[in-house]
């Protein structure tokens, strides 16, 4: 593996941080704070093919990898702008069915994909089962007209229901002979009639909003199902590595905003005759910081190099990494560029407060610290299993 990009992602890396510059921090806070959403910075990415820099070129796409989509990720938040739909939308829904989808799947969605025009979100998390999957009751039956499926369950936490044209719900199937229960995951319109969504009331400061999702005997089409009745594991399996790879590449480009601005003030801060940056107590916590971050996109880049290889097992290791190395390394950089501030630290004018719920969050979602931790203790260190 060489750590060094090739010119293709450096012009990447360029082209998506210029464009994300016309925008930046004050753009998202003013948006957030009207109800309103990212449109014109969504829309000109997938414009530019940003947003679909993974798909394949038979649809329309970039046919690059996730090594180039966590690029587009990182250096859209690191303007201090972040698209949390970039996760659930391209690197999961789009990742999903790229790999699981039937044809006619395929042909219908990822063309949208590849221009940004169409956005999916994803349901998985429900109220009763937190980061135990196998929790879910959320059950897919037979329609007994034979119509296709029949839908009925809740999920928590979904992100951008309110902006997206379809749901990717993760289910079970229900066998009519036995009564057990297996994974499956199905595409479901958010005009399907019997889904319904209310909004959470967060304590974040973002235009991407959290719903509350039910499907109340929700009637679905056959082909609603993707990956077959037997592979929605797999299918499943396909959409989360890249969700653990691009909510790393979020957290280091916030990361890296907040490093900008901690530092930027801190050269330019003057106390007692001097630039506050040049007393240690103000300059280490911010380098050690950049050190973390810079491990941390490293595991990144590394992590999204094996999925890309079709190294999947490493590739679960190394994303379940880079997700807790990104994850950590934000909450510090972005507490020691607040500390550097002082009492503007919380004052949104100077763009840093804001950034504390974004990255906490990444501690949590879409997979806990940990729950990490169980996974690296069990499948890598070979201790038992602790849950």
């Amino acid at each position: 593996m060489d750590l060094r990009e090739t010119d293709e992602q450096q012009m990447l890396r360029t082209s998506v941080a210029a464009m994300a510059a016309k925008y930046g921090h004050d753009y998202l806070i003013a948006k957030a704070k009207t109800g309103e959403k990212t449109t014109e910075l969504w829309a000109e990415a997938g414009e530019a093919g940003y947003l679909g820099v993974a798909v394949p070129a038979e649809y329309g796409g970039g046919g690059a990898g996730m090594v180039e989509l966590a690029i587009v990720a990182e250096e859209i938040a690191a303007a201090g702008c972040p698209l949390l739909l970039i996760v659930v939308s391209p690197a999961i829904a789009a990742s999903v069915i790229a790999t699981s989808g039937t044809p006619e799947q395929r042909e219908r969605w990822l063309p949208g994909f590849a221009t940004g025009r169409t956005r999916m979100s994803f349901a998985i998390t429900e109220p009763d089962a937190g980061s135990n999957s196998h929790k879910i009751t959320t059950t897919a039956r037979r329609d007994p007209d034979g119509a296709g499926w029949r839908l009925s369950g809740r999920k928590y936490y979904i992100s951008g229901v309110d902006e997206t044209e379809a749901t990717l719900v993760v289910a079970r199937l229900e066998d009519a002979a036995s009564g057990a229960l297996r994974p499956a995951m199905f595409i479901v319109p958010t005009d399907t009639p019997g889904m319904s969504y209310q909004p959470i009331d967060m304590a974040i400061t973002s235009p991407e909003r959290q719903f509350t999702v039910f499907f109340d005997d929700a009637l679905l089409p056959d082909d609603a199902l993707v990956g077959g009745e037997e592979s929605g594991l797999a299918a499943l399996f396909s959409g989360l590595n890249p969700e653990r790879i691009t909510v790393a590449a979020y957290s280091n480009g916030l990361a890296r905003y907040a490093l900008r601005k901690g530092t930027d003030y801190a050269r330019d801060r003057s106390v007692w005759g001097a630039p506050i940056g040049s007393h240690q107590a103000i300059a280490h916590p911010l380098a050690k910081a950049h050190v973390e971050v810079e491990l941390a996109r490293m595991a990144t880049t590394r992590a999204a190099w094996l999925y890309d290889a079709g190294d999947h097992a490493a590739a679960g290791e190394a994303a379940n990494i880079a997700k807790y190395a990104a994850a950590e390394a934000a909450i510090n950089a972005v507490d020691a560029a607040v500390q550097a501030h002082g009492g503007n630290g919380m004052s949104v004018e100077y763009g840093v407060g804001t950034l504390i719920g974004a990255v906490r969050t990444a501690r949590i979602a879409p997979v806990s610290r940990e729950m990490i931790l169980n996974y690296i203790a069990q499948h890598t260190l070979g201790l038992p299993k602790s849950y």
